[in-house]
């Protein structure tokens, strides 16, 4: 099993970084591939069972993007063949049509999926998150973004959203969920907060009934965590 994460020295914002550190601790005999900027990215020439990216600054994005786009049909190929992609944060953005500025400039993406994105620099959102997976799996974590995304009405999303916003404020649908392609805007670590959600990951990869790297605590963490989120005392924004 080889499991690759792209371009650590850009995505390493708000804890992301732990969901690729966690996914080795739960997988140690997996090869772990760390493709740099200035690398060619292990699934161009071969098989990978997971592609990792996380959050990253919007210059991040730009350079992502252009190392990303000569690989863009062999993206897809992975896609269309069930490859495991998780795509946390910002980096989601990396396989819409494009990111939009408030100067009406444009970053040209991937062009995979039919979502786009647009930037308020001058106006963060932070909130808390809820909302579920797959129907009855509960998901918890964080946001903090300068941009949602918008279009993609044909574009089936990961989660449902209970508190906070999906893919844009007062929209339910967040991520994208395309065969065993996982995007979302939840940081948090993703991974590390909502333990059955990274079994399921498990599952995805063929791994199944494996003990999860400090699977108790985790578990009482995210119990904890859930009657926090669920609490209406506890506000949606904050920051």
């Amino acid at each position: 099993m080889r499991i690759e994460t792209l371009y650590p020295e850009l995505c390493s914002l708000f804890g992301d970084a732990a969901n690729a550190e966690y996914l080795h601790r739960a997988l140690p005999e997996a090869e772990i591939v760390k493709t740099s900027l200035k690398t060619r990215p292990a699934f161009a020439d071969g098989e990978v069972s997971l592609v990792y990216l996380g959050s990253m600054t919007e210059s991040g994005q730009a350079m992502a993007a252009e190392a990303l786009m000569p690989h863009r049909e062999r993206i897809r190929e992975l896609i269309g063949g069930g490859t495991v992609f998780l795509a946390t944060g910002n980096a989601m953005e990396l396989f819409g049509t494009h990111i939009e500025n408030e100067d009406g400039t444009r970053l040209e993406t991937l062009g995979l999926f039919g979502l786009y994105a647009k930037r308020q620099m001058m106006r963060r959102y932070n909130s808390i998150y809820l909302g579920t997976f797959e129907g009855d799996m509960e998901i918890v974590g964080f946001k903090s973004q300068f941009s949602h995304s918008f279009g993609g009405q044909d574009t089936s999303p990961l989660f449902q959203t209970l508190r906070g916003a999906g893919r844009r404020p007062r929209q339910p649908e967040e991520g994208i969920r395309v065969n065993n392609f996982l995007g979302t805007y939840v940081l948090g670590p993703l991974l590390v907060l909502n333990p059955p959600f990274a079994c399921r990951l498990l599952g995805l990869l063929g791994i199944e009934n494996r003990p999860l790297p400090y699977g108790e605590a985790a578990m009482a963490a995210y119990e904890a965590r859930l009657a926090e989120f669920r609490d209406p005392a506890t506000g949606e924004e904050y920051g």
